[in-house]
């Protein structure tokens, strides 16, 4: 290990207080990290919302809806069940361990990296952390390098909050996400792109680090011809067009049933109107990150109407700011039903029977999201079954994120693991198996295989049916 980087430096700091920490880092000192972290994060509230506000201009109710408040939910649930998860988990033995006793005991994975993007850059940082703390660990955060203001906020909070020894962030860009790839963590927490996440993934291998992958894609959102058209309308535009779009759970775009399509127009028109009235003055509206990814959006907005696709609402721009727009009549061979779209551009798709809208969905990469707004159950049930996704989401979208009891991840090229509550803390620990001999009758099965031996085994055989 190069002893001048002061990454290196900094991971050999924490990662040579593994041990110590296994003794000295348990419940109530886990919770006290988690509560000084609440703590900091409600102190510095106005600070967070002005970064993310210099960063896209995020209004502030949008900033603590969708950064603070997860944060905070997460800390106080992870909190209140962090002793139950902790504890060792008697399970019960199989035939072939009659005589002793079995138990689970989790344990830290040891030294952790995050890597944080740019979307909802405080709450993907510290929500994996949240997480990193609570199973023991300690972690090396990285934010991303496109929204500097929150980035250099989070560096500020961190350091003022631990040490670093336990919790450290780093800087940068490209460089810096490989120089501290090429260290051997114990675990890798990835937000990002499936093509960004393939290249962790594999550096992870060279280390043979575990990884949990919170990637994205393709999220469909499927419109029955019994679904409550405003409820579905409203849900959509909501989860579609919060954070202009730059969020990885957002319906990318919309299978709606024939018989509903033009009263769905309507109501998406209007449920549009509602939530950000003005248009682009609307002070609702969040930015499109930088000037490139403006330019793609509107690059791809403008081939689809060049090959023929249709406005339904929106389209004009100012800059970094895209008015929320729908569009029809959009074919395979544009780029916007092609790639992620990841912009506050809504696609609708027509569909006639639901097999056909389910053939659609499988022929691409399973998504990390899918939505469906219908009221007959039987045929709900139907999209559940005849689906793969990270999550599904009925007659709303987005919330399945936030909730405490559920997993949150993806499958495939939408990502690898889950996290969020008890199955984060399970990311970033080892679920160690201790057995515990009592009195096993498995030496009387020992060479010499005599006679005697061979019956017992047969016996045991014949007993295993």
């Amino acid at each position: 290990m190069d002893g001048g980087d002061p990454v290196a430096r900094l991971f050999h700091l924490q990662s040579s207080g593994a041990a110590a920490r296994r003794a000295t880092f348990g419940l109530t000192e886990r919770r006290a990290a988690l509560a000084r972290l609440a703590g900091a994060i409600r102190a510095r509230q106005a600070e967070i919302v002005a970064a993310l506000a210099t960063d896209f201009g995020k209004p502030e109710a949008e900033v603590v809806l969708t950064e603070i408040l997860p944060l905070l939910q997460e800390i106080a649930h992870t909190s209140r069940h962090l002793g139950r998860w902790m504890r060792p988990r008697r399970v019960r033995a199989g035939l072939s361990a009659f005589g002793t006793s079995a138990q689970i005991v989790t344990e830290p994975k040891g030294t952790c990296l995050i890597i944080a993007p740019w979307n909802y850059p405080l709450n993907l940082a510290l929500g994996p952390l949240i997480s990193c703390l609570a199973a023991g660990n300690s972690a090396i955060l990285k934010p991303s390098e496109l929204t500097p203001a929150t980035s250099a906020l989070i560096a500020d909070i961190v350091a003022e909050t631990f040490a670093n020894d336990l919790v450290a962030v780093v800087e940068g860009g490209r460089e810096v996400a490989e120089a501290l790839l090429a260290l051997p963590f114990d675990h890798i927490f990835f937000t990002g792109s499936p093509e960004v996440g393939s290249r962790v993934m594999a550096a992870a291998a060279k280390t043979l680090a575990s990884v949990t992958l919170e990637l994205g894609g393709k999220s469909p959102c499927i419109i029955g011809p019994g679904a409550d058209l405003a409820q579905a309308a409203k849900w959509i535009a909501f989860g579609k067009f919060t954070n202009a779009g730059q969020t990885c759970i957002a319906p990318d775009h919309v299978l709606v049933h024939a018989s509903v399509a033009a009263p769905f127009k309507a109501a998406l028109r209007h449920a549009i109107n509602r939530l950000y009235p003005g248009g682009l003055a609307s002070p609702d509206l969040t930015l499109v990150i930088n000037d490139r990814h403006a330019q793609r959006l509107t690059h791809l907005l403008g081939e689809a109407l060049d090959m023929g696709a249709r406005l339904v609402t929106g389209g004009p721009s100012r800059g970094r700011r895209i008015l929320p727009t729908v569009i029809e009549a959009v074919t395979p061979e544009m780029g916007l039903d092609r790639d992620e779209i990841f912009g506050p551009i809504l696609p609708l798709l027509i569909y006639d029977d639901l097999p056909d809208a389910l053939a659609r969905i499988a022929a691409r990469p399973k998504p990390l999201a899918l939505y469906v707004f219908e009221k007959d159950r039987v045929l709900v049930e139907q999209v559940i079954a005849g689906s793969t996704s990270g999550s599904v989401g009925v007659n709303l979208t987005m919330l399945q994120f936030s909730h405490p009891f559920l997993p949150f991840g993806g499958v495939n090229r939408s990502g690898l693991g889950a996290a969020h509550g008890r199955w984060g803390f399970r990311a970033f620990s080892h679920e160690k198996a201790v057995l515990r001999n009592r009195f096993s009758p498995v030496p009387l099965l020992f060479p010499p295989y005599t006679a005697r031996v061979r019956r017992l085994i047969a016996l045991a055989q014949r007993m295993l049916g």
